[in-house]
Order: C-alpha cells, then structure tokens, then sequence
C-alpha cells in the first residue's frame, strides 16, 4: 500500500479514497483552448489600436508643398519681412489691404488692441499672403521617399514658381491655440478644445449628482412595487437609446422650449434679437441626459455591492438611515460610481450626432462661452475629414492626437480620485 493510502486510511478510516475524474485532462485541455483564444484576442486588440495609433501619427507629419497668393517680399517695410513685423505694422497692414467692412468685423469680433501679435500675424496670413498646400506627403513617405517628393516639387516648380517645400508637424503649441481657420496652414483648433471642455463640465455637473441621488434611492429607498419597477425598467432602455435621440429631445426641450433660459436672454447674458438656444449650455445638458442612465446604473452596482454588515453596524451604533448612507454606503460605493463616471465621460467627449441636432457649429473662430455658439473637437475631426484636400486630413489627425489626449488626461484625473478614495475607505 502507498505512503498516501495509508495517510488516507489513518485520517479517514474506512472511507474510500477521493479519485481524480476521469475527464479532467479533457477539461484541462479545453482550458488552454480557451485561454490561446483570449491571449489572441487581446494581441489581435493591441495590433488594431496599434495600427490605429501609427496611422494617426503617420498623418500628423511629413513635407509639405505650398505657396502663397500673394509675395511675401512686396510687403517688406524698411527692409523688415512680413514674419518679422511689429503688432502694429502687421495691424497697419490688414487696414491697407482689407475692405473697411471686412476690417471693422475682425476688429469688432475682437479689437486689434487686445489680439496677440501671433493672432495678428495668423490673420495677415489667413486674409493677405492666403498660403494654398499644393502637394502634402505623409511621414513614411517623408522618410522613405525623398528622391520622388523632390522629383515632384521640381515638376510643380514650373507652375508654381513661389513653391516652397518644408517638413512641418501639424500639431504644434500654435495649431492647440489658434483658432479655427478656412486656411490649412494656420487653422487651429482652440476654440474646439474650449468648447469641448466647457460641454463636457457642464454634463459631468448636471449628470453626476442627478445619478447619483436616483441611484441612492433606487437602491436604498425605493420599495418594490410597479411604480419604481416601471422607473428601474425605463432607465435600463435609455441606457441602450441611440445618440441620435436625445439629440432630438434636447433640441425640442433646451433650444425650443427653453430658448430664453439657454440664450442667456433670461438672465441678460445675450441679446434677445439675436440670441438662440444652440448654445454650449444646450449641448452640455443634452450630453447630460445621455450619460444619465450610464451613471445611473453603475452607482446602482456599486451601492448594490456595499456589504449589508456595513449598513447594519450603522443602524446598531443608532445612526439613522442618511447617516449610514453618507458616512458608510458611499464612501465604500464611490471608487465604482467613480468608474461608471469615466466611462460616461468618454463616451460624451466623442460625441458628434446629438451636438449636430442641438446645433454645433463648423466654423467658430471665437472662445465659446456658456450662452455662445460652439463647436467641439469631435465636430471639428468631422468637418475636416469630410474635405477632399488632404492637408485637412492632416490637421484631422493632429486634431485626434488633442483629443486623445485631452480624454486620457481627463480620465486619469478621475481614476487618480477613484484609487484615492479606494485607498481610503
């Protein structure tokens, strides 16, 4: 008899010995089975978000081919370049070669005296020199194929003697604080970052507390009966509705319906002949609805999972209900409220069908505010993919580089709160 038998028998009597199933090889087989296909698919993800990202960055750079409407060397003053002028010969500039009506409308949007001299100098650009990409080559191609790029420039050099060839990045410290631009070469998009983040905290202020107090009673408060098994069944559909939705039900209730409040007409932030409701306030709380039902229920998981000995210390120690709501439920509840908010948040950032409804605009080229006009990085990735130039293309994909990493830092501030909390409690 084996040395483990007889353990066995000494420890059991008589009992007879456990023996291994017959078809656990099978099983640990189909085990590994499975687990190649989860290794394959998680490669097979990395490769594609790879490939995406590469793609990106491929677009974002290279050469570049253009040339100016205008010679810059007419408009030397004193020996001095255009590029290198003061403020106040580059304003004297746009006065001389403007109409006065297209001058007094740059000047009223916003008067010269508080513009930057790069501002300045991106509208003398934009309005006067007026530079045309002919030719744009991306970074594998830059990098790979410099003979041919030059064998092409020559050939374009006899109809476009002005032609310049120059390796540019398109995401640069200027294209983040430029304005939008109907030029390729100084087009930016600043507004589009003011506006997204304005939208974007005026969802995260409207949805998150509304959520969260749904999901407190809900799941606290609520009793089960048809009334709130109506509500709980409502919102799990919602959570499934297509943007597309709320973006009509935001612009019949806060365009429409509550145009003066939107506007700002109803506080005296806007002008009442010319104020409408397609504001950042109105994309900001359609956004809101969208993400609601998304925050709803995972605080409804994440308050679900808050052990049931938590809340019965409470009650033993004589705290009320609130109390050991407060000081108990949520703080233990508040790292997985926190994760439905991220994901909430990523998905309103890259929202474009309910902004377009609600009335997003293409072309903005000033700071939004609250009760203004607005346009968003997703809108304006959209508008300029949809250009058959491909110098659009270019700014699209250094557009999608700001994005991406406006949302990744926005997301890390929160998963950064998220640990501190998870930490804590």
């Amino acid at each position: 008899m084996s040395l483990e038998k007889e353990l066995f028998k000494k420890k059991n009597g008589n009992a007879a010995p456990l023996t291994p199933e017959p078809n656990l090889p099978d099983r640990h087989r189909r085990g590994q089975v499975w687990l190649l296909i989860f290794q394959a698919a998680t490669v097979i993800g990395i490769i594609v978000l790879t490939a995406l990202l590469l793609n990106i960055i491929d677009s974002a750079f290279g050469y570049v081919a253009y040339e100016s409407k205008k010679d810059p060397a007419q408009f030397i003053v004193d020996g001095v370049p255009i590029e290198e002028q003061t403020q106040e010969q580059l304003v004297a500039l746009l006065q001389a070669q403007l109409s006065s009506g297209a001058f007094n409308k740059l000047n009223n949007e916003k008067p010269f005296e508080e513009r930057s001299r790069a501002e300045v100098y991106a509208l003398v650009v934009e309005r006067i020199l007026k530079y045309d990409v002919i030719a744009s080559w991306s970074l594998t191609d830059s990098l790979f194929r410099r003979a041919a790029i030059d064998a092409e420039v020559q050939e374009l050099l006899v109809e476009h003697p002005r032609l310049e060839l120059k390796f540019v990045s398109w995401l640069t410290a200027d294209f983040i604080s430029r304005p939008q631009s109907s030029e390729a070469v100084t087009a930016g998009v600043r507004t589009a970052i003011f506006g997204s983040l304005l939208t974007i905290i005026i969802t995260i202020l409207v949805a998150f507390p509304v959520g969260v107090g749904a999901a407190i009673y809900l799941e606290e408060y609520a009793t089960d009966n048809w009334l709130n098994r109506v509500i709980q069944t409502n919102i799990n559909n919602l959570a499934g509705v297509p943007s597309i939705i709320y973006g009509i039900l935001g612009l019949a209730i806060f365009v429409r319906a509550m145009e003066k409040l939107t506007s700002g007409v109803l506080i005296g932030a806007a002008d009442p002949t010319t104020a409408t409701g397609r504001t950042v306030l109105s994309a900001g709380l359609t956004l809101g609805l969208l993400v609601l039902p998304v925050i709803i229920i995972n605080s409804q998981e994440a308050i679900r999972a808050v052990p049931q000995s938590l809340r019965k210390a409470g009650y033993g120690l004589g705290a009320t209900k609130w109390q050991t709501i407060w000081s108990h439920v949520l703080p233990n509840a508040l790292p997985g409220i926190l994760t439905g908010t991220i994901l909430s948040v990523s998905r309103a950032i890259g929202e474009t069908a309910p902004l377009v409804v609600v009335g997003a605009s293409t072309a903005i080229s000033f700071d939004p505010t609250f009760f203004s006009r607005f346009t968003t990085l997703p809108i304006q990735i959209y508008q300029w993919t949809s250009r058959p130039q491909d110098e659009w293309r270019h700014l699209a994909a250094a557009a999608i580089i700001v994005l991406l990493v406006m949302l990744l830092s926005l997301n890390a501030s929160a998963i950064l709160l998220r640990n501190r909390f998870a930490r804590k409690y």
